[in-house]
């Protein structure tokens, strides 16, 4: 996988860009679905990563991307479910993330926020 360029609400994967939140589940990219996620939303002034989200748990390390400026809210759950699973999780920047991504790839899964 290649991640070709970032910058805010846009994100270039393998040549094809991608204006909305991703998850990268084995190498496989799809659009996060957030809906779940809005009910949280009044609660953090913005919509966080919550567990009701499809989260790609099935790897050893999971990177989330938190936006251009670190933003996105990741719930407490999830970082304890991560716990409970024995799953590194990694909550970084969107651009540190591709980082994190580019340089040790291998069973490891990721959700990044392209814009906040």
């Amino acid at each position: 996988m290649r991640f070709d360029k970032f910058y805010f609400g846009s994100l270039q994967i393998d040549g094809s860009t991608y204006e909305h939140d991703v998850v990268i589940d084995h190498g496989e990219i799809r659009k996060r679905k957030k809906k779940p996620s809005k009910k949280f939303r009044d609660e953090f002034g913005h919509t966080p990563l919550s567990v009701e989200e499809d989260i790609p748990w099935r790897c050893h390390r999971l990177v989330v991307g938190t936006g251009a400026y670190g933003r996105l809210p990741v719930m407490k759950e999830v970082k304890r479910d991560a716990e409970r699973r024995n799953i590194e999780l990694l909550i970084l920047p969107t651009i540190k993330a591709i980082e994190v991504l580019r340089q040790d790839p291998e069973d490891t899964n990721a959700i990044l926020h392209v814009t906040c």
